[in-house]
């Protein structure tokens, strides 16, 4: 996509804020992953506390996105509490383990760890989470720049989140 094609339909662009705004986008985003059949999702937040993971419609987004040949990255400093949280999301994470890659990142100032939704067509990063400042943009710069950034990200990071724990 480059900057003469068009927004991916029903998503924002520019600087935004609020809460519900950002939930708003993350809904958005995923239910448009799976209409328009991308074939990557990265998130990466400190622990996403405040995404909306667990709710019903993410849950039926991710469900109709999800098939072979699909990759979902997730990217955070601690998991603990997604099973409190987002308990449909991690249903379909066990469903859908062979496409999903959870990966703990060393980092040890929260307040400075990306928040982003990358895309190969469109991209969200709050840039003050805090205040729920965030940036949506489909430009190849800025969606090239963020992938980079998750790359680094990942590199520096070790598997986490298992999708289920087996013992004896």
């Amino acid at each position: 996509m480059n900057s003469d094609e068009a927004v991916p339909a029903g998503l924002p662009q520019g600087r935004l804020q609020g809460r519900s705004v950002f939930q708003q986008a993350v809904r958005d985003a995923l239910q448009t992953a799976a209409r328009e059949g991308w074939n990557e999702i990265i998130v990466c937040d400190a622990d996403f506390a405040d995404w909306p993971l667990g709710e019903r419609a993410v849950a039926e987004a991710l469900q109709a996105w999800s098939r072979g040949g699909r990759r979902f990255v997730m990217l955070a400093m601690r998991y603990e509490g997604i099973p409190r949280w987002h308990a449909r999301f991690v249903k379909w994470r066990q469903t859908w383990d062979h496409i999903i890659e959870c990966r703990v990142c060393r980092v040890s100032d929260a307040l400075s760890f990306p928040s982003v939704l990358w895309t190969p067509a469109w991209v969200m990063q709050r840039i003050d989470t805090e205040q729920d400042v965030l940036l949506c943009d489909h430009e190849a710069a800025r969606r090239v720049g963020l992938r980079q950034l998750l790359d680094e990200c990942r590199r520096d990071s070790s598997p986490g989140f298992p999708s289920s724990v087996l013992g004896l």
